[in-house]
C-alpha cells in the first residue's frame, strides 16, 4: 500500500511539474530528451551528469528486459515492480529533461543579449 501511495505521489508531482504557467510542455520535454541525452554524453550540459543518465538507461533496459528482479509470475508484485520504475523513470525523464530545455532557453537568452550589448 505504502509504494501504490508513493508512485501516485510521483505521478501527481510529474503532472504538476508538466502543467505548471510557464513551464516547458509535455511535448517540449519528450522531444528534449535525444539533445540532453547527446548534451549529457559531449560534457555540454551540466545539469545531470553521465552517472544520473546511466541510471535511467539502466530503467530503460531493466523495463525491457524479459529478465525481472521479482518475476512476472508473482503476478501483482512483478507487474507493479515494472510499473514503478515505469514511473520513475517517466518522472526522471520528464522532469530532467524540463530543466534542460529551461538551460537551452537561457543560453539562448544569453546569446541574444550578447549580440545585442
Amino acid at each position: 500500500m505504502m509504494a501504490k501511495a508513493a508512485r501516485a505521489a510521483a505521478a501527481w508531482k510529474t503532472y504538476r511539474e508538466v502543467t505548471r504557467p510557464g513551464s516547458p510542455g509535455l511535448m517540449t520535454r519528450v522531444r528534449a530528451i535525444p539533445r540532453m541525452i547527446g548534451a549529457v554524453m559531449r560534457g555540454q550540459y551540466a545539469g545531470m551528469g553521465k552517472s544520473k543518465l546511466a541510471m535511467l538507461a539502466l530503467g530503460v533496459v531493466y523495463i525491457l528486459s524479459p529478465v525481472d528482479v521479482l518475476p512476472e509470475f508473482l503476478m501483482v508484485i512483478g507487474v507493479a515492480d515494472d510499473f514503478g520504475v515505469f514511473l520513475w523513470l517517466l518522472g526522471s525523464l520528464l522532469g530532467e529533461s524540463g530543466r534542460y530545455v529551461e538551460h537551452e532557453r537561457s543560453v539562448i537568452q544569453g546569446r541574444l543579449l550578447e549580440q545585442e550589448g
